[in-house]
């Protein structure tokens, strides 16, 4: 890679629904955050990033959003959206690239501003948004999965996530508990981890935000005890290595196909194995019978969960070492910013 290139001016537009990084969950803003301090770490003298200004970086901060639409529940999510873009565009013209991690809004300015930008695709909420990015197939994309594209696009690369190790402490010795952590939700199959758990005659813990309170109202919160099934709520990211500490393993019982699945890469770099629908990128982060096991079904997973003690943890670890660490996630993003200046020069 050229070095130089370290010197050209890049904005890192982040989503603004949670501070960045987030206090606990936030998948994109967490990704934004790494991808900023990475490239910082790097030696990239300027970076700013577009957050909320509460949100927590060693580049240049920047926004208009005090806090995040979701911890400030004053806020209409999409005035804070449009704003927050908009004035990010304003100042397009300052920035020779533009890495935005904010889905598909951003594109819809294109027409309107001279400097590239950059899409990392964190998945596509409906169908109907591709109308946009169809529309706007001269710009560039990045996918965080080969599962996870749409055939129309034409992506630059796939780019895995890459978390921070430096909160997840690796241990050996399994703890005694299953856990299933993220959102709750039908999608992320919270009401199959308790099945499992009760199948397998183990304690389960869930952690995280309550998407869907009715979906949590039936089908989680009837089980929930003082004892063999227990919802503790969202954990930052010193509760989540707390929890992790008491796993045996983790539950990631998805029901749509995934799209990167931060949940099972953190669980491996703490050694944790990891059971998952094989479905989408699951495949792709889990090594199957390595780190963890693919399942199609509760009974798959039931059998999983006895052969649990099989795995190696050191296995576990060394796979998100080698390749969702944020190091190896910068090196990508550092080939792919290099071929859009590339690109770019030859344009001119």
């Amino acid at each position: 890679m050229n070095r130089d290139i370290r010197n050209k001016r890049i904005a890192i537009l982040s989503p603004v629904a949670w501070r960045t990084p987030p206090r606990a969950y936030g998948a994109w803003e967490t990704v934004a955050s790494n991808i900023t301090e990475g490239l910082v770490a790097r030696g990239w003298k300027n970076v700013t990033l577009f957050a909320t200004q509460d949100s927590v970086t060693s580049a240049k901060l920047d926004g208009w959003i005090e806090k995040g639409y979701e911890e400030d529940k004053n806020h209409i999510p999409l005035v804070s959206t449009c704003l927050h873009i908009s004035k990010v565009m304003q100042r397009a013209g300052e920035f020779d690239l533009i890495h935005n991690n904010f889905d598909y809004i951003p594109l819809t300015y294109l027409p309107f501003i001279k400097t590239p930008m950059l899409t990392t695709i964190h998945g596509f909420s409906a169908p109907d948004i591709l109308r946009i990015y169809h529309d706007h197939k001269e710009s560039y994309y990045v996918s965080i999965s080969d599962s996870d594209r749409d055939p129309g696009l034409p992506y630059l690369a796939t780019v895995y996530n890459g978390i921070d190790l430096s909160n997840l402490t690796f241990r050996e010795t399994p703890g005694d508990k299953l856990v299933h952590y993220g959102r709750i939700h039908n999608d992320k199959g919270t009401h199959l981890a308790i099945e499992v758990a009760k199948k397998s005659g183990m304690d389960l813990i869930i952690a995280g935000i309550i998407q869907d309170q009715a979906y949590f109202d039936s089908f989680v919160k009837p089980h929930l005890n003082q004892s063999s099934i227990q919802y503790i709520g969202p954990v930052d990211p010193v509760q989540r290595d707390a929890l992790l500490n008491q796993a045996y393993a983790v539950l990631h019982l998805n029901l749509i196909p995934e799209r990167f699945g931060l949940v099972m890469a953190e669980s491996m770099a703490a050694g944790v194995p990891v059971i998952a629908m094989d479905l989408g990128s699951c495949r792709e982060v889990v090594a199957d019978k390595q780190t963890g096991y693919l399942v199609n079904n509760v009974d798959e997973a039931v059998a999983a969960v006895g052969q649990i003690d099989r795995i190696d943890r050191t296995l576990c670890r060394r796979r998100v070492e080698e390749n969702f660490a944020i190091d190896k996630m910068v090196d990508g993003y550092e080939k792919v910013y290099a071929e859009i200046f590339r690109r770019e020069a030859q344009r001119k």
